[in-house]
């Protein structure tokens, strides 16, 4: 009887006989699957979206709250400042425009005259506007007089041209009356919401077909955190247009990015053009100036209508000039110079001439302030502040029910140092239009560095702990 040990083994590679060849390589584990292109592009407008938007928020709150308050100035104006600038309609003639301007002269005598608007309205006053000596770069002093009787109203030292009331919510604004420092915040702010709302709309299309569904009407009837998302993507997405446009509109006049941008209009020949001022020699027979009152009747028979500022030369032989001031539509800017010694017109510009940026920033500057389509822009611009107002409450809601708790941590948004694992040429263009936005937007540029190289170094300390913590 033959065992099973008795029995001759199989050659080698022959069924039932073990191989002597060299046992193959282990299939290496797969590795974690690197993002491609679009898949790293959302992960880093995600992770920037979120930082920016925990870091900007109480910024654009501030803008938004005093930007409601600044554009209701008129309305402020005319309840703080009533007697100086309304008086009640009369069925008379108004007094002549010079007798306006000397009544104003006679109680402020050897003060220089700057400049005068005519009333623009039957329930308005006069404005003469006069530059006591000594004043700072700004500072003029408006005397109001009532065109029926000549009589003063009052009196209001304006800066740049702006009553008190206005003035302080408009430096509010702008720089919180901080001056260049606080200016920052402003321009920080402004830089940062093309970038977040931008951001956030191609976050928003890169979701699921249903959930984008929520563009048109919020899913309110979804649970906890993911209805909140649905109204903060669904607000930003309508509100998406109007704020870019108003954050650029704001940094045309900003410190850092309004000089970036005049110089791209100067480059271009686009910027706001301006009336000669040259002397002009004096006739013969000329023995005085004209008067603030012919000033006024020229520009009416050149067909300017609304609100004029007529400006007096400073030194002799300097134009007259005579502008149009309409802030809202149909919108008149038109304005002549003249000569000071006959009224002849010697020059016209004509806002229909302006080049086509130099418009659309008037424009873009009138509708930011809240004036160029009356109380509907004044109330578009609070609609639109109380949406951002209310996307923020949301961001941080969210934020706050991601939070880490003791009874566990919720998955992060995103992992740190998202440049690290991001595909070069997708880098190569996020770094392009970075460089470029910086350009445009110092303070952008600037604070995008410092989120990025923060960002980075903070995954690297992240990970020198937990090689520690392994070893």
């Amino acid at each position: 009887m033959t065992t099973t040990s008795d029995r001759p083994l199989p050659a080698a590679g022959e069924p039932g006989r073990p191989s002597t060849a060299p046992a193959p390589p282990p299939a290496a584990v797969p590795s974690a699957r690197e993002p491609g292109g679009a898949d790293a592009l959302r992960r880093l407008l995600r992770r920037v979206h979120f930082y920016a938007g925990v870091l900007v928020a109480p910024f654009l709150a501030i803008l938004c709250l005093s930007g409601i308050a600044y554009v209701f100035t008129p309305q402020i104006n005319d309840l703080i400042h009533a007697q100086e600038l309304r008086v009640t309609p009369q069925a008379g003639p108004v007094a002549p425009l010079d007798e306006q301007v000397a009544a104003a002269r006679a109680a402020y005598p050897g003060v220089p005259l700057t400049s005068v608007q005519p009333a623009a309205a039957p329930d308005r006053t006069t404005a003469v506007v006069l530059t006591p000596p000594g004043a700072a770069e700004g500072e003029t002093l408006g005397v109001y007089v009532d065109p029926y009787t000549a009589q003063i109203t009052g009196a209001l030292p304006l800066l740049d041209g702006e009553p008190p009331v206005q003035h302080w919510l408009r430096t509010l604004h702008g720089d919180l009356h901080l001056g260049t420092v606080g200016g920052i915040y402003s321009e920080f702010a402004a830089s940062w919401l093309p970038v977040l709302f931008a951001g956030g709309l191609v976050l928003w299309f890169g979701k699921r077909r249903a959930r984008r569904r929520d563009l048109v009407v919020p899913a309110s009837g979804r649970p906890g955190r993911l209805r909140i998302m649905s109204w903060h993507g669904s607000v930003g997405i309508w509100l998406t247009a109007a704020l870019v446009f108003i954050s650029l509109t704001g940094l045309t006049w900003s410190t850092f990015a309004g000089e970036r941008f005049q110089t791209v209009l100067t480059g271009l020949g686009a910027r706001t053009p301006t009336l000669s001022t040259d002397p002009l020699p004096a006739p013969p027979t000329a023995s005085s100036v004209i008067g603030a009152g012919q000033a006024e009747t020229i520009g009416r028979a050149a067909g300017f209508e609304g609100p004029l500022t007529i400006a007096p030369p400073a030194e002799p032989g300097e134009p007259f000039l005579v502008a149009e001031t309409s802030s809202t539509v149909p919108l008149h800017r038109d304005k002549i110079a003249l000569d000071p010694y006959t009224g002849e017109v010697v020059e016209t510009l004509a806002f229909a001439d302006y080049p086509f940026l130099a418009k659309l920033t008037t424009i873009g500057i009138l509708a930011h302030t809240g004036t160029l389509f009356g109380l509907v822009n004044q109330l578009a611009m609070t609609a639109m502040a109380l949406g951002v107002l209310a996307m923020l409450f949301w961001g941080y809601r969210m934020w706050w029910q991601r939070r880490p708790t003791r009874g566990g941590a919720p998955r992060p948004l995103e992992r740190r140092g998202v440049l690290r694992t991001t595909p070069q040429p997708v880098l190569f263009a996020v770094v392009l239009v970075a460089v470029l936005a910086g350009w445009l937007m110092p303070v952008l540029g600037a604070s995008l560095v410092v989120f990025l190289v923060a960002d980075t170094a903070w995954a690297a300390v992240g990970r020198r702990r937990a090689t520690t913590a392994a070893g």
